[in-house]
């Protein structure tokens, strides 16, 4: 096997907010990529709006970086398991990894899930812990809890040999010891060319590329992203590239471009080891499809990804609310865009039902669907989604169960809450580690099913100081019957614009969702009942008026104040029978049948 020693390709691996895409800016600005006066925002790679809202890395993104003579291609990864597809996607084009930790946090779930995939991949890893400059900087223990992780995710003795770097990524600095003096990356960019191995290929075998990401160009439209694995290319070759049923298909390139900084550069020749984007006649390539010359056409292994535990039922929305605030409300306005998703992302599966109306989306987990929601709200989409569910198997007459890791970071006051909630939902606590510090680290196996509709409770029971992060583990025999909600519904009976005076006299039956001047509807759910079932209220009830009773006097009632429905909120909290309804403007609750004569005759039917 050769070497191409000009080129490095890496991953970043880090948990939420431990500092990569802050590490990747600066890399970028110290490679030269910008002028001195240029105005740069921070979190460059951060580039969808939800990203810079969450917090947090959804889609896999490239750029590159220039040291000396060297191209450095780096790959940015999500954190979160439920972007696993990403992770696949984006670790299929690199040679080694950069593992992100936080000096005080450790390591924790979601760097491990991550780092979990590149250690199968026998990717080199170099650890950098972040943010030393912390006041509850911990670094040499993290590097401890590193190399147990390592070895509990049977690491190699070749992998347990890590090179490892301090760094503070806000200010560009990164160091090989605590002591050493440093004002700059320089330690790290000769860690990377130094450790990384340059891509390999075999000099027998002509031009292959596997694809492992998509694009889409208003003037060249579908792009293919990749990394050369053999062979190189020219942009006057005659290619094909061969689909998921080994058809070949014949293409010519119209346009084949490297990453130069954050942008893209036009040129003729590419080699092995490159990460390259091709556009031409390939409106139909997928991701995982292998692109290779015409005239010896060799397949690469496809792009394998952890299947979906999680799926959803979207539907158009059907309430009497329907199309007053968003544009695209058509069901095949609906499936069209679903169908767009999973052409880019690999990890979301879509399965049509009997109802022409109604899909249901496959994913990772929850936040997976709740951010492809979000998007198609923000893309102007009126539509109505079910409460996830986890998805079984069978194994003869077994009937399986998608079971979970999960962590839970909180207050030793809050221990006794916390695991009495989850063995009431059926997790079994397998490690405990007090940190010394006031706070303890939990760890259970518990069914995903059970998990959904609890992150909100998690957060009151410890008072929003709580950290709860889970991945999937493995499919286990079904862990028995569980109820999702212990709470009914209070749900309109009519359709109007609520009060100031019906509300305050509905608080007393439990939380409300809606204010004073919101318009409701006949089975859309108001508020949560004290008691564990519905009941069927009037929030549009206003006050009878007489000499002595005033309308005015309503102003000085004050209410509860009401906390705004986010998605995420709204889809945790509705059982079986009810739905979200979701609009660019609102996010409402409602019952699957709208009519309170209609669910009062299903009920006595069922009974």
């Amino acid at each position: 096997m050769l070497k191409n020693d000009k080129i490095r390709n890496i991953a970043i691996i880090a948990h939420v907010d431990h500092g990569k895409t802050t590490l990747v800016d600066a890399m970028l600005k110290q490679s030269g990529l910008f002028r001195e006066n240029q105005n740069v925002e921070d979190r460059i790679l951060d580039s969808m709006d939800l990203e810079r809202e969450h917090g947090i890395t959804i889609a896999a993104k490239n750029c590159s970086i220039k040291y000396k003579d060297i191209k450095i291609n780096v790959v940015d990864t999500p954190g979160h398991a439920d972007f696993g597809g990403e992770v696949e996607r984006a670790l299929s084009m690199v040679d080694g990894a950069i593992l992100l930790v936080d000096a005080a946090e450790g390591p924790l779930p979601q760097t491990r899930f991550v780092l979990k995939k590149a250690l199968e991949r026998r990717l080199t890893i170099v650890v950098v812990i972040n943010k030393i400059d912390r006041k509850d900087a911990r670094a040499e223990e993290v590097l401890d809890e590193i190399y147990d992780l390592f070895i509990d995710l049977d690491a190699t003795e070749e992998q347990l040999d890590f090179p490892y770097l301090y760094a503070i990524a806000k200010e560009g600095i990164a160091k090989k010891n605590l002591d050493d003096k440093s004002d700059d990356l320089e330690p790290l960019f000769k860690t990377i060319i130094e450790e990384i191995p340059p891509p390999s290929y075999d000099e027998n075998k002509p031009f292959q590329m596997l694809v492992s990401d998509l694009g889409h160009s208003d003037y060249l439209g579908r792009l293919a992203i990749g990394k050369i694995v053999n062979g190189e290319v020219s942009s006057s070759d005659n290619l094909i590239y061969i689909d998921k049923n080994n058809k070949e298909v014949p293409f010519k390139i119209s346009k084949m471009q490297i990453y130069e900084g954050l942008n893209l550069k036009d040129t003729k020749n590419a080699k092995a080891g490159e990460i390259i984007v091709l556009s031409g006649t390939i409106e139909n390539i997928n991701i995982g499809d292998t692109v290779c010359s015409k005239e010896s056409p060799l397949v690469l292994k496809r792009l394998r990804v952890d299947e979906p535990t999680v799926a959803m039922k979207f539907t158009i929305n059907t309430s009497p609310f329907s199309g007053l605030e968003g544009d695209i409300v058509q069901s095949n306005k609906i499936k069209d865009r679903l169908y767009k998703e999973t052409i880019k992302n690999v990890s979301i599966a879509i399965e049509e039902t009997d109802n022409p109306d109604e899909i249901v989306v496959k994913g990772r987990g929850e936040l997976q669907l709740v951010i492809l929601i979000e998007m198609m709200r923000r893309e102007g989409f009126e539509l109505t989604v079910g409460r996830p569910q986890v998805i079984f198997k069978y194994d003869g007459s077994k009937k399986l169960e998608p079971i979970e890791r999960l962590f839970i970071d909180c207050n030793e006051e809050f221990v006794g809450a916390v695991t009495n909630k989850l063995s009431q939902r059926k997790g079994k606590m397998v490690n405990m580690i007090n940190k010394g510090s006031g706070r303890v680290r939990l760890e259970f196996l518990i069914p995903a099913r059970t998990l959904i509709g609890y992150r909100d409770e998690f957060m009151t029971d410890t008072k929003g100081t709580g950290i709860m992060n889970s991945y999937f583990e493995e499919y286990r025999e079904y862990q028995g019957d569980f109820k999702s909600r212990f709470t009914g519904s209070l749900v309109s009976d009519r359709e109007g614009v609520a009060t100031a005076y019906a509300l305050f006299n509905l608080e007393p039956r439990g939380r409300l969702f809606v204010k004073p001047s919101d318009r409701v509807y006949e089975g859309m759910i108001v508020g949560e009942h004290n008691k564990d079932r519905d009941l069927n209220v009037n929030p549009t009830k206003e006050k009878k008026l007489s000499n002595m009773r005033a309308a005015g006097r309503d102003d000085n009632i004050i209410l509860a104040p009401v906390i705004p429905m986010s998605l995420e909120r709204a889809i945790n909290f509705i059982k079986d029978d009810e739905l979200v309804e979701i609009t660019p403007k609102s996010i409402r609750l409602r019952k699957s049948v709208l009519s309170a004569q209609k669910r009062k005759v299903a009920e006595h039917n069922r009974s």
